[in-house]
């Protein structure tokens, strides 16, 4: 009577599993990683929208080009896709987009130069620090995340390159412009060299402390007395809410969390930039700052005040195709911002945790 219990409970179990769509000759599956806080069903299905999106629009080569009015510049717009990879869990090696990631790595070491620059010159225009500056900041990223040892040494000295390009080309205020020979500064690219270099000294790569130092200064002497960061330290006109948000990053890559400045920035970020749709211009470029500022912060009440409504402006605003047309320069532009942006809680690069 025990036998044919059990032999009629096994019978039982595999036809309850086989009718679950189970097969009973495999292993179970682990159930799904839970989603972190303020993902849902929805923001997952517009993340992955947006991912497919990108791919399908990444060139042979691996770059990513605008084709708006403001130039092509695929230097910066192929970092900028390339993190936004990164940000779903995919190496050069793994995950879903790994082919990509390894594509668009190989497009940028491609661009380095002899001296160091990281550019197309042809398509950068004359601005090609901000594609060298997204560049370090990505192949940062990525150099640690490299299992190829030939590569992980390319990629090695393609960054101390870089690192020595943009030393040389700092200002003598700390500052740096859109060339590297520029002579002079302003705050948006003083920022992307800046979070470049953090990236790669957290590489391994040697960046020289006084540089990073003296960029420091330079945000301190474009504070201003509202919190906000002036766009220019030599002619500090009105604060600039979108080079603040950015401004306190660096600030928080450096582990300058006690920061008075940073913390009187924070609020005025607070103030002027908010979660909504103010009219402060560059209004992707602000949010893709300050949701990490708000998120290496570490204040749960102001991230959960704030994300949930970032989250959901910019699911109104993506397009039937997955992307995002960010402050009209372009959708590879606005699709990496938003990305990045929607990614933060999924805490999976250095240069963005916590």
């Amino acid at each position: 009577m025990n036998d044919r219990m059990s032999r009629f409970g096994l019978v039982l179990l595999v036809v309850l599993n086989t009718s679950a769509g189970a097969d009973p000759g495999e292993p179970a599956k682990p159930p799904p990683a839970p989603r972190p806080k303020h993902i849902n069903a929805e923001t997952e299905a517009a993340i992955e929208k947006g991912l497919e999106f990108l791919v399908s629009t990444q060139g042979r080569e691996g770059a990513w080009r605008n084709r708006t009015g403001y130039g092509t510049y695929p230097v910066a717009m192929s970092a900028l896709g390339g993190l936004a990879l990164l940000m779903n869990g995919s190496t050069p090696t793994q995950g879903k987009y790994a082919a990509n990631v390894d594509r668009v790595t190989d497009f940028l070491l491609s661009c380095a130069t002899d001296t160091g620059l990281i550019a197309l010159r042809a398509e950068d225009g004359n601005r090609p620090m901000y594609g060298h500056g997204f560049s370090m900041l990505f192949l940062g990223e990525v150099y640690g995340m490299t299992e190829d040892v030939d590569r992980q040494q390319r990629i090695h000295n393609t960054l101390k390159r870089a690192v020595a390009l943009t030393a040389q080309a700092q200002s003598d205020l700390g500052g740096w412009i859109y060339q590297p020979d520029g002579g002079t500064d302003e705050g948006s690219v003083t920022i992307t060299q800046l979070q470049g270099l953090r990236a790669c000294r957290n590489g391994g790569i040697s960046v020289p402390k006084s540089v990073i130092d003296k960029a420091l200064d330079y945000l301190k002497i474009s504070f201003r007395s509202d919190g906000g960061i002036a766009y220019r330290a030599r002619n500090p006109g009105p604060s600039r809410p979108p080079i603040t948000a950015a401004a306190i990053c660096c600030w928080f890559n450096a582990g300058d969390y006690d920061n008075p400045m940073a913390k009187k920035a924070l609020r005025y970020c607070r103030s002027t930039i908010g979660p909504g749709e103010k009219n402060i211009g560059h209004y992707f470029y602000a949010h893709l700052y300050y949701a990490q500022a708000l998120y290496l912060a570490g204040d749960a009440e102001a991230w959960d005040e704030y994300f949930p409504k970032i989250r959901d402006i910019l699911l109104s605003k993506q397009n039937e195709d997955g992307s995002w047309m960010g402050d009209g320069v372009g959708k590879p532009y606005g699709t990496a911002l938003a990305l990045i942006i929607l990614q933060l809680p999924y805490n999976r690069i250095p240069i963005m945790q916590r």
